[in-house]
């Protein structure tokens, strides 16, 4: 099996019926056992079945994709990701058919792709010509935004249609109910826009970012930002980017000078932002983390963030 998994993980796996050639089921529930692949089916409401497993020979597995720890409503997925697009609208953004089409930079796929974000946009047909058009008049690749289930229809079309797929990102949250407890040896500053200090410090995925990008991480977006940082003395050592849209904080760009790194400063920044969002009338936090980012999800667990659902980018075919 192509995913890695393991006894506990909440899982899904699409399988073919071996008594009806053609036909597939989906199975969902927590895995007791990896080989052989043993599922104990999720009763409704979410919890675990008592009723016997489900074994599942790999060679009728089509797909198999680990799931979020928890249940969490469609509604809820598509609460936080508009959330997340309002932060980062880029210099055009416009609705069609209940998707959201923007674009900005041409670097941070973010900014720069199509999301089913309406309510009933993920069952519906892609609006392709629309998406098309809107990227070629803007110099830009087609790209779609596909979160975990709210997007089926986007997401068998991209499958059967060639689509190139980016990796899993996990989008995990936590709840803002009181205030963290702050180290006291260090100093946090929350500033209105980035200084040449902050800026100096972010890079994107390791490289830095040009001109017009970095004009658009400081633009106005549809609610509050502001932009984070731990000093040492006058030295900008630490930095993130703060937004607060429809009541969820959304923190990125996260960075820490290499001769401060093991120090504890994200977990210190991090901590800074939560109290930042609380304070600014926030009740959720959430953040996106590469699915292989071991050390970044173990960063984010320390503050108290769980898995909430996954995203991924598909780029069409030859762009």
């Amino acid at each position: 099996m192509a995913t890695t998994i393991k006894v506990g993980d909440r899982v899904i796996v699409r399988r073919h019926l071996p008594d009806t050639p053609g036909h597939l089921t989906d199975v969902i529930g927590h895995v007791i056992s990896v080989s052989p692949l043993r599922v104990r089916p999720q009763s409704v409401g979410g919890f675990v079945s008592t009723s016997d497993f489900v074994e599942i020979p790999s060679e009728l597995i089509q797909v198999i994709k680990v799931l979020p720890p928890r249940r969490v409503r469609n509604s809820e997925i598509r609460a936080i990701e508009v959330a997340n697009a309002k932060a980062f609208p880029g210099v055009e953004h416009t609705w069609v058919d209940g998707w959201l089409l923007r674009a900005g930079d041409g670097i941070t796929e973010r900014s720069n792709s199509a999301a089913p974000l309406g309510p009933s946009a993920g069952l519906s047909a892609v609006p392709l010509v629309a998406i098309q058009d809107f990227y070629q008049r803007h110099n830009l690749p087609a790209r779609m935004l596909l979160p975990d289930r709210i997007a089926p229809a986007a997401m068998r079309f991209s499958t059967s249609a060639g689509w190139e797929f980016g990796p899993d990102i996990i989008v995990m949250t936590r709840s803002l109910a009181e205030p963290v407890e702050l180290r006291d040896d260090l100093r946090f500053e929350i500033l209105d826009q980035p200084d040449d200090a902050w800026l100096e410090l972010y890079h994107f995925r390791g490289q830095p970012l040009p001109p017009q990008a970095l004009e658009l991480l400081r633009t106005q977006i549809d609610g509050h930002m502001c932009f984070g940082r731990i000093l040492n003395g006058s030295e900008t050592v630490a930095i993130t980017r703060g937004t607060l849209t429809d009541g969820f904080l959304g923190y990125s760009a996260v960075e820490v000078a290499p001769a401060f790194r093991r120090q504890g400063l994200g977990t210190a920044l991090g901590q800074c932002m939560l109290n930042w969002g609380l304070t600014n009338g926030a009740h959720t936090a959430y953040l996106q983390v590469l699915g292989t980012n071991d050390a970044g999800i173990g960063l984010y667990e320390k503050l108290g963030f769980i898995e909430h659902h996954r995203h991924r980018y598909a780029s069409e075919p030859g762009s």
